[in-house]
């Protein structure tokens, strides 16, 4: 199995996260069947009632060895940068290749599904699980799915196996990284002509809720409780947004909304956070929503996994990083890292790529991860 038309197969698909990531799943499901995987299909339905499929592999036989994660959606391509080619027409330019999913994260499944192609199943004294999620892009809403209702992801639990997240790194061992928490808050009025007193102006409820938003942006920021120096930025990074999504300036707005995502890192408490918010929402009769809820992902830098990978990896220190992965799904697993070919800065972005270089080494190390967990 050939790592670059693997990907250029699976990019093909448009697997945009609003979209069923079914074609592309099957076509996944296909290939690891034809590389004597055993599959497990686990399907459920988005909010807005969008088929999504998850599918596990299993190669070989017992328990423990290598779990590798990875997931088919990709973000929108809206714009895209290219006239000669779409964003879902995988293209080659000099040492890149171009089109969304690429980067993140189809260039990693695609490394990872080479490798396992190249040892057979008599080989291994342990088994080679590869798990490619629905959804990781909205919320981790595949993965959340596999850890309920998956056999496999239980047996990977109860074998201890070796867990490979497979975002972009640069293929650099990334042992943690931060959460991910969403928030809506929403007030509402009633829609008039703003020369008349019949409006009811929902952002003038919303004005003191952003205040203690504000207040809590500025505290985070400061108070060392809310920071962590293994992290760049060592903040939350208290993200605030505001709408109230009103046509024209002579209407009285009939609603106002307020977003706020953040990022808690270990050792934190962010539902200290939550009832903060809770609570000015109450004050001010506001509409309060969690959207998504994520912990983050840590493991002991210098935990033996941490270590043996960095040995396979031919590296010295460790990192972590600020993005959220599907791995705060999978903490079931005492042994998850993020290692992946490609670099993050060239993911959800309008020319999406990968180095032709790091799909190649990334083939190289999940074999060497391969070599030493399962054979």
């Amino acid at each position: 199995m050939d790592a670059l038309s693997c990907l250029k197969e699976m990019m093909a698909f448009e697997s945009t996260s609003v979209l069923s990531n079914a074609p592309v799943s099957d076509y996944v499901e296909t290939t690891l069947k034809s590389l004597d995987f055993a599959t497990e299909r686990v399907e459920f339905d988005d909010a807005a009632g969008v088929r999504k499929v998850n599918i596990i592999g299993k190669k070989g036989s017992g328990s423990g060895g290598l779990a590798y994660f990875g997931h088919t959606d990709v973000v929108p391509a809206d714009p895209w940068l290219f006239d000669d080619h779409g964003p879902f027409t995988p293209t080659v330019k000099g040492d890149k290749l171009y089109g969304r999913g690429s980067c993140d994260m189809k260039g990693s499944i695609a490394c990872m599904i080479a490798a396992a192609g190249q040892v057979s199943a008599a080989e291994l004294k342990q088994p080679i699980y590869i798990t490619c999620t629905a959804d990781e892009e909205v919320g981790y809403g595949g993965a959340q799915e596999v850890a309920k209702r998956s056999e496999f992801f239980r047996e990977m639990v109860a074998g201890d196996s070796h867990g490979i997240i497979g975002e972009p790194t640069m293929l650099e061992v990334v042992y943690a990284h931060k959460g991910t928490y969403g928030i809506r808050a929403t007030s509402h009025g009633k829609a008039a002509h703003s020369s008349t007193r019949e409006g009811l102006n929902a952002n003038l409820a919303m004005i003191p809720f952003l205040a203690e938003m504000k207040r809590i942006h500025d505290e985070t920021e400061a108070d060392p409780d809310w920071q962590h120096d293994e992290f760049d930025p060592p903040t939350i990074t208290w993200n605030i947004g505001i709408n109230d999504h009103t046509k024209a300036v002579n209407i009285t707005p009939p609603q106002s909304v307020c977003t706020v995502y953040f990022r808690p890192m270990p050792g934190q408490k962010p539902n200290e956070l939550l009832d903060r918010v809770r609570a000015a929402a109450e004050e001010h009769g506001l509409e309060l929503e969690i959207k998504s809820r994520a912990n983050p992902l840590y493991v002991q830098p210098d935990s033996p996994f941490v270590q043996e990978m960095l040995e396979l990896a031919g590296r010295t220190t460790p990192r972590t990083v600020s993005y959220g992965t599907d791995g705060t799904m999978f903490t079931a697993l005492k042994q998850l890292i993020v290692f992946g070919p490609g670099d993050i800065a060239q993911a959800h972005t309008h020319d999406e790529w990968i180095a032709l270089e790091q799909v190649d080494l990334g083939v190289e190390m999940f074999g060497r991860a391969i070599k030493k967990w399962c054979l």
